[in-house]
């Protein structure tokens, strides 16, 4: 989302004691952070004295796993080398305990200095349902131990997902790594997308990075090669997504603060060609970047990154791109703003019905509609950055010409007494209802509709997954004839700020319900508060529970479920209850 000053969009992003289950996953993600840190230890020390310091490496970046499947996961790790210039062959062990008593895989690979020295392999040939341990092995140095987990077949009784998004590493703690690395029964971290941003160190949401210690490195704005290796492996080295990383197989997708602010197609609002060149090498250098620090199975093109993931017959994930592949340039809504503020809604609607407007783009809308189609699995899942949900405002709102509040009051004014309006009041409660958010699905609409009338026509109990906003949002999916084809659950952001900074002054609490209140197919709003979302699926419903943390500001936290809402299977039923 954009940052500049110009609309509720683009201003989103320009205390609780502990229980029982708290001190729970305490302990957990200590388990995992004593595991990592010994292992590091471990590795750095017994190099040094295997090689009599002269030739030594580290694996200060962790482990991870990704791309789960039935009989296959890939490894990731990176090796801090000591020859910048040499290759490294390391050995990836694969077991079925922590001990590595039953080594299931041994299997080789190479960190090479044109892959930033890090290392993937895709270990095949493995049990479904099945978790493993893992680690790497470079003559007597290990990196730290990490568990993954292949995924189900057959008839699947539950799958729980851990889904996450903007996690901005100047702006706080990254708490809901944390807590999600602890949670129980995981199937895997489903991640939508701003895993690192692009901006300099003294951009977006960092006004609190030099008392945290997290000031972004490299310090300027990301354009070369070097500067996102630099901030991936910079991130790599946050001690709770380093915990998460090995907990847990990961799914990902990027979406704009991976490459720059906006992306779409062939350009960024953060992208200025006269002095950072051309786009296209930008978006490329960024994809190179994001395979080598992700642990993805790269498809024989790299910027094709929509895929499908089955958890048996229960859930089918379908993992999207709807920023870089063939997304249209956003409609910039000031184009229809006049003297005086008054607004064209004519000229508006007359923009987001234009037929041609892409989002996913005509092969990835047509590999959509195919998946869904041959999949017969109980919950259609999408797996995609941006919300899909209709948010529709009042325009004085969207366009920041009055707050929530006044215009609540204003609208209870012209109820209970209309007879008093000004004229200037009457204008104001006569301009129409518009997206807030034009990067989203919003902008989209005729794109949106082919998602939602593919979903209904086959019958299939849809279920949206975006991130983003960096607030919490639980929506029902209508097609523009008001049929429920659907629900959508948003996360809340990492660590990015939501509105509570956007609007300091407002009640986060007053004016959530305000939202909810104004947008008719929005039945959840937390508009103030960070976390991750968990999913959990069953043949009876699929629900979520929005999880929050206290605090990004000091790793000292609480976490607690903010709202659980969920959905039923069949056509009747497709819509959020608590």
């Amino acid at each position: 989302m954009s940052h500049r000053m110009d609309t509720l969009a683009d201003r989103l992003k320009d205390s609780d004691k502990p229980n029982s289950d708290d001190l729970l996953r305490q302990r957990r993600r200590d388990f995992f952070r004593s595991v990592a840190a010994v292992s590091a230890v471990a590795a750095v020390g017994s190099t040094l004295s295997s090689c009599g310091g002269g030739d030594k490496i580290s694996f200060l970046h962790g482990v991870a796993s990704g791309d789960p499947l039935p009989t296959a996961v890939v490894l990731w790790t990176r090796v801090t080398p000591s020859d910048e210039l040499r290759s490294y062959d390391l050995e990836a062990e694969v077991a079925t305990d922590d001990a590595f008593t039953n080594v299931v895989r041994r299997l080789g690979v190479t960190a090479r200095p044109e892959q930033d020295f890090t290392a993937k392999v895709d270990v095949t040939g493995l049990d479904p349902a099945t978790q493993y341990f893992y680690r790497f092995n470079w003559r007597t140095a290990q990196s730290p131990v990490g568990r993954t987990r292949t995924l189900p077949t057959g008839n699947v009784a539950q799958v729980r997902l851990a889904v996450f998004s903007c996690a901005n590493y100047p702006a706080g703690f990254f708490n809901a790594y944390a807590d999600a690395a602890a949670q129980q029964d995981v199937d895997a971290a489903v991640h939508l997308g701003d895993f690192i941003y692009e901006y300099s160190r003294a951009g977006y949401a960092s006004q609190n990075a030099a008392a945290l210690g997290r000031l972004s490195d490299p310090d300027a704005e990301l354009i070369t090669l070097s500067d996102y290796r630099r901030r991936h492996a910079q991130y790599r080295t946050d001690p709770d997504l380093q915990t998460l990383a090995a907990s847990m197989p990961m799914i990902a997708i990027w979406d704009d603060h991976e490459s720059a602010n906006n992306a779409w197609r062939d350009g960024a609002e953060n992208h200025q060609t006269a002095t950072e060149g051309l786009w296209d090498v930008r978006k490329a250098t960024a994809i190179r970047v994001w395979h080598e620090w992700m642990p993805t199975r790269e498809a024989a093109d790299p910027s094709k990154i929509w895929r499908r993931f089955d958890f048996g017959s229960l859930v089918s994930l379908h993992m999207l791109d709807t920023r870089l592949a063939g997304r249209d340039l956003q409609i910039d809504i000031n184009n229809f703003v006049g003297v005086g503020g008054s607004f064209d809604g004519a000229g508006f609607t007359a923009a987001l019905s234009d037929a041609n407007r892409q989002l996913l783009g005509a092969e990835q809308t047509t590999w959509l509609q195919t998946q869904l189609q041959t999949s017969t699995a109980t919950w259609q899942v999408l797996g995609q950055q941006v919300l899909m949900g209709r948010m529709n405002i009042p325009a004085p709102i969207a366009l920041q010409q009055i707050s929530v509040g006044a215009y609540a009051a204003l609208a209870q004014k012209a109820q209970t007494a209309p007879n008093t309006l000004t004229p200037d009041e009457q204008a104001v409660l006569a301009q129409p209802s518009i997206p807030y958010n034009l990067d989203a699905w919003d902008g989209y609409a005729v794109a949106r509709e082919t998602v939602l009338g593919t979903a209904r026509a086959l019958d299939r109990n849809l279920v949206v997954l975006a991130g983003d906003t960096h607030n919490a949002w639980g929506n029902d999916l209508l097609d523009l004839q008001n049929n429920r084809c659907g629900v959508e659950f948003a996360t809340p952001s990492v660590s990015s700020p939501g509105f509570e900074a956007v609007f300091p002054d407002e009640d986060p609490q007053v004016f959530a319900a305000s939202v909810e209140a104004l947008i008719g197919p929005l039945k959840y709003a937390d508009t103030s508060r960070r976390g991750y979302l968990m999913i959990t699926a069953t043949a009876a419903e699929c629900r979520g529970d929005w999880r929050f943390v206290s605090t990004t500001q000091s790793r000292t936290y609480s976490a607690s479920t903010g709202r659980t809402m969920r959905v039923l299977p069949g056509s009747a039923n497709r819509q959020l209850v608590d």
